[in-house]
């Protein structure tokens, strides 16, 4: 067997390694190509991504700038960040024009203040405030602990407020639990009622509280939510025409279904504000149902007419001008007296209805009932 020519296989191999190298060459410009391609692309994300860092920065700085403003409670209303602040302004504003809100009592119960509004500060425990004016309109709420076996759903009274027609507080006080009763659950997630709240020397009796509440209430309209409950645990009665409950009124329980609604939703729904976040206060709730009153003042009035009828003055010449000698009896002298406690109370701004009858609809002002002539019977003579 002869052996390979060297010529032949030197002449082959020279044209495979040009081949190669050729070859080489090309795929080293390929990624030559590549590697710069991959270098220009990276640069243009290294801007972007400089700016997107920024950008990232720039919220997270926002963030913690944000979470500096932490969330302050005040009383039972959640006090928030300035936009927050700015919103509930907002919707103190349009209480105030849309509704037709007296300004001080939306201050008083949201702590808003304006040029227009001002803020009052309550004095808690103060028992019977010295200045301000109690008015026609008052508004009640209390705050209750628990007595009694589990799970301590007995209700023992343990705070009693009472604020005016426009939110200024009127009375404020803790109550001693009555003797041989012993609070088993303060409920202070809820009440706010705190051990040394009820303490003796800090507290009032309950009989005083009892005695100060009916002669605030004595010949008044008594605003609330649920005054069942109130008036039950003070063991005091009222009467119903005198009434203006929350909890009752038709129109505020259309979204519950006719159910009883809650305050907290109530308020939320009607008046757009937030109550009740945190521990309740027997104060800003009173003022809550009396701010719900104002809104729907007519609406109330109106269904304490259809109910009660239209409660009517004496006026002069009403017997033809002529004077009875008829003795009055004692149903028209409780009537009269409840008509003369009426004239004595000094209505606050707002109060009077004088002008009622030209908030209140057309059609119901057509429906008053009118009065009835009386026919002059005929006297026949027996023979």
């Amino acid at each position: 067997m002869s052996g390979p020519d060297l010529s032949q296989v030197s002449s082959n191999w020279k044209r495979l390694q040009e081949k190669l190298r050729t070859e080489k060459k090309e795929k080293q410009k390929r990624e030559g190509d590549t590697a710069n391609n991959g270098l220009k692309r990276k640069r243009v994300p290294e801007k972007s991504s400089a700016a997107s860092n920024g950008l990232k920065k720039a919220r997270a700085s926002g963030t913690a700038s944000a979470r500096i403003e932490k969330k302050r409670k005040m009383g039972g209303y959640l006090s928030t960040s300035t936009a927050s602040e700015d919103a509930k302004a907002q919707k103190a504003s349009r209480l105030i024009h849309d509704h037709d809100i007296d300004p001080a009592a939306v201050s008083a119960a949201y702590g808003t203040s304006n040029g227009s509004t001002k803020s009052y500060r309550d004095d808690i425990n103060g028992g019977l405030h010295p200045t301000n004016k109690v008015g026609k309109y008052i508004s009640l709420d209390c705050e209750m602990v628990g007595t009694g076996p589990p799970p301590h759903s007995d209700n023992v009274l343990a705070r009693a407020s009472l604020v005016n027609f426009h939110g200024e507080q009127i009375y404020d006080s803790y109550v001693l639990p009555p003797p041989g009763i012993k609070v088993e659950d303060y409920r202070t997630f809820v009440s706010g009622i705190k051990p040394h709240h009820l303490r003796p020397g800090y507290a009032r009796p309950f009989a005083q509280v009892q005695k100060d509440v009916a002669n605030l209430l004595d010949g008044r309209i008594l605003v609330g939510h649920a005054l069942k409950n109130d008036l039950n645990t003070l063991l005091l009665s009222h009467p119903k025409r005198d009434l203006r409950d929350t909890s009752r009124h038709p129109k505020f329980r259309i979204e519950s279904r006719g159910k009883p609604p809650a305050l907290r939703n109530l308020v939320q729904a009607e008046l757009g504000l937030q109550i009740q976040t945190g521990e309740h206060s027997s104060v800003e709730d009173a003022r809550a149902a009396m701010l719900l009153f104002q809104k729907e003042k007519a609406g109330f009035e109106e269904e304490n007419r259809k109910h009660f009828g239209q409660r009517t003055r004496p006026g002069p010449g009403r017997a033809g001008g002529k004077s009875r000698d008829i003795t009055p009896s004692i149903d028209d002298e409780d009537e009269d007296e409840e008509e003369d406690a009426d004239d004595d109370l000094d209505l606050l701004h707002g109060e009077d209805e004088a002008g009622l009858a030209d908030e209140l609809p057309s059609a119901s002002r057509s429906t008053q009932p009118k009065a009835k002539k009386r026919k002059k019977k005929k006297r026949t003579k027996r023979t």
